[in-house]
């Protein structure tokens, strides 16, 4: 009998787990403090009370053996992906259709779950600093080769991002076959322009490689230039599959429902991607639950868009706080502007673990270093705008204080 040998190549913990532990551990040493949290990117205000409406009403159909619903359809209710196409997509002038939607439970998993359909001799290609899953799901799945002193995969095609180029990746030189591209991003809060995505569609279409473009933040733009969908440029849907989810949108951290869009025109060695996707969903996953999909689906009535929009505004607020404090501090950073995250490179710090661990133990501020998004992230941190308005202003203030 042999494992799957790749896991063991992994480094012994995920990012987040990492934090976890250290703050566990600052907690028994100090129960007495309180601690603010601007680390993991986890929504602080209830669901909205169209979503709970929803789902409270779903829970009676539950009870009902008339209204009782058992196992759905593993694609997701054409209810609700009936609603996604006509106001996610056709709102925006995108044409596409609710079977080239699959309702999941969150883009995490799909973010993973996209590499099943695709060789482990592809050549992936991903941002850095990046989102950890990118990397480690295909670590996981062999694509990863040897991890080197630098941090870095020896069959990954690291993208380069810094202050330089905005932290917008350039087009690279060489072959990729699976491309990862995440805007807002997740963690520096840049965004990506028309011109900028045209080019990797460009690129895509010349290569035949496949973009999986993760738009968890899109309702998080405030400027209008900026493409919400891929699927807003030229071609795209003839080389790129986009993930989105209601976690950030609509607070669904703890209620888990996202979607992913495989165009039926993407097509690659002869086979549909969205069959194949919708073979692998078939037999790999039961679909989201009726309950939380109810949920789902109030998002987009009239209550629905204007409670999430209020949510939105109230953590984009946060982000003009934090972003207001470092900039009258005279300190370099990123985001902030369309996106819930800020970047913020700390004056002579080097070490962003190092970082964490003080802004921990003697501002009482949970943070995120960049270097657990890989090597361009080092000497970086990621603040969430995630939190109570009160707790963010006090929070940045001790920040600021801290390291100027």
């Amino acid at each position: 009998m042999k494992i799957n040998e790749n896991f063991q190549k992994l480094p012994a913990g995920y990012l987040f787990s990492e934090i976890s532990r250290r703050v566990a551990e600052f907690r028994t040493n100090h129960p007495e403090v309180k601690l603010i949290h601007m680390g993991i990117g986890d929504v602080t205000l209830p669901l909205p009370n169209a979503v709970i409406e929803a789902m409270s009403k779903a829970v009676l159909d539950m009870a009902d053996a008339q209204t009782f619903h058992g196992y759905g359809p593993e694609q997701g209710y054409a209810s609700l992906r009936d609603l996604i196409a006509e106001n996610d997509y056709k709102a925006r002038g995108v044409d596409i259709t609710p079977d080239e939607i699959f309702i999941s439970d969150g883009a995490k998993s799909d973010c993973a779950n996209l590499g099943d359909l695709f060789d482990v001799d592809n050549i992936v290609a991903v941002c850095d600093p990046v989102y950890p899953v990118y990397v480690d799901s295909n670590v996981m799945a062999g694509r990863g080769g040897e991890l080197d002193e630098t941090g870095k995969w020896s069959n990954i095609l690291y993208l380069n991002c810094s202050a330089d180029n905005g932290f917008v990746p350039a087009i690279p030189e060489s072959k990729a076959d699976l491309i990862y591209l995440c805007f807002p991003n997740n963690p520096t809060g840049v965004v990506a322009s028309r011109d900028q995505l045209k080019a990797w569609v460009d690129y895509a279409l010349s290569n035949q490689a496949v973009i999986l473009f993760d738009s968890a933040y899109e309702a998080f733009i405030t400027d209008e230039s900026i493409p919400h969908s891929i699927y807003e440029i030229e071609g795209a849907k003839e080389c790129a599959i986009e993930i989105r989810s209601f976690s950030k949108t609509a607070g669904f951290t703890g209620m888990r429902c996202g979607y992913t869009v495989v165009p039926k025109a993407l097509k690659r060695g002869g086979a549909s991607l969205r069959d194949m996707w919708n073979r692998r969903q078939s037999t790999k996953f039961n679909g989201a639950s009726y309950i939380i999909q109810c949920g789902a689906a109030a998002v987009y009535s009239d209550s629905g868009k204007r409670e999430v929009r209020e949510n939105i505004d109230y953590y984009m607020n946060n982000a003009k706080i934090i972003a207001s404090a470092l900039k009258a501090a005279g300190i370099s950073f990123f985001g902030g502007e369309n996106a819930p995250y800020i970047w913020f490179k700390a004056p002579n710090e080097a070490d962003s673990w190092a970082l964490f661990d003080r802004l921990l133990n003697e501002a009482n501020v949970i943070t995120t270093p960049g270097a657990g998004f890989g090597p361009c992230g080092e000497g970086y941190i990621r603040l969430t705008a995630f939190g109570n308005a009160t707790e963010t202003a006090e929070a940045v203030k001790r920040i600021v204080s801290l390291i100027q």
